[in-house]
């Protein structure tokens, strides 16, 4: 049949059927609501969405490589390996640069509500910042969470807590590593770092400054319990004073990583790969090696701030080769 009679046909069975024969509907350009639910034993685990946006792999992506001394420094991915991000991008049907998740998680323990990292807020433009309407979207209100849990002190882990400035969670309470707050809020700190890390200080300063005022930011030490099931862990590396946090309910345990991970299919095969973002890169691969196989030995949930949302699954370990399985997806909660 040519593809005017097609066309013919097609009008005809509308008519006839007495369906609509309007033109197709407009394009929609948007996606579904970014929230994601999993039980933790008691406790209900919402993952939101920040938003997405692209990761210069290229530009940041760095690997530990031994020195002509017998030191291991950090040294451009791309110039120490030619070819090797696009290689293990392409076994997963993607290219450099990666859209990355930015992931935030909350915590529902019944009797309080305690939100894992903030997301951007304004700091990243118009990509990013959406944490508040997923979390309404999730049946939540942005009053209604006690406490904020920062991994670290990044501007897309931050800069949701205060986006323009205005609080955001105006009855919670921010908890950070005190070895964090201490060197984000330190001058002497911004006066040593490297240019691209400037931008972070004040994005941090802006961000903590209405919590600090109003005597809301409540510093920890590594190792504390900072809620009946919820408990700091040091990561440091990627900054002084990284922590994941450790999530358990009776037999049931879950890590919220933090910055472990930037580019799932890269650092997974190779933990040695490190972004120039890291503060330490050799103690960032040696804390992602030790996240990697306690998570492979103990079968436990993790929960990852920038591996594709909802971030959420576990990780294998398969010829001496570690493997992210992200969480299969489920309308049915269960313990």
């Amino acid at each position: 049949m040519t593809p005017v009679r097609t066309l013919i046909a097609s009008a005809i069975a509308c008519l006839l059927l007495g369906g609509s024969c309007d033109a197709a509907a407009p394009l929609q350009h948007t996606q579904a609501p970014g929230f994601y639910r999993i039980m933790l034993g008691e406790l209900e685990i919402t993952a939101l969405l920040d938003g997405t946006h692209p990761f210069p792999v290229h530009e940041v992506m760095t690997r530990n490589e031994a020195a002509a001394d017998g030191s291991r420094k950090a040294v451009r991915l791309s110039d120490a390996h030619p070819g090797e991000a696009e290689s293990r991008l392409a076994t997963e049907r993607l290219a450099a640069p990666v859209e990355g998740s930015i992931n935030a998680f909350l915590i529902n323990t019944g009797s309080k509500l305690v939100l894992i990292d903030s997301g951007a807020g304004s700091l990243y433009g118009d990509c990013c910042g959406h944490l508040v309407e997923n979390l309404i979207a999730a049946g939540y209100r942005p009053e209604q969470i006690d406490e904020v849990y920062l991994t670290h002190l990044h501007a897309d882990h931050v800069g949701g807590i205060a986006p323009h400035g205005k609080v955001a969670f105006p009855n919670a309470i921010v908890r950070v590593s005190q070895n964090d707050l201490d060197y984000w809020l330190d001058p002497k700190s911004e006066d040593q770092a490297p240019a691209f890390l400037k931008p972070m200080f004040e994005g941090d300063r802006a961000s903590l400054k209405p919590y600090l005022e109003s005597g809301r930011v409540r510093p920890f030490q590594q190792g504390a319990e900072l809620s009946p099931g919820i408990r700091a862990i040091p990561t440091f590396g990627h900054t002084p004073g990284h922590t994941s946090y450790e999530v358990t309910s009776g037999p049931h345990r879950l890590l919220v990583w933090g910055d472990l991970v930037h580019v799932a299919p890269i650092q997974f095969p190779d933990p040695a790969v490190t972004v120039t973002y890291d503060s330490d890169p050799l103690a960032a691969e040696a804390r992602r090696v030790a996240a990697f196989s306690d998570a492979a030995r103990t079968d436990t949930w993790i929960a990852a701030a920038h591996i594709a949302f909802p971030g959420l699954g576990h990780v294998r370990a398969t010829d001496g080769r570690f493997e992210w399985i992200p969480a299969n997806y489920t309308t049915v909660l269960r313990h």
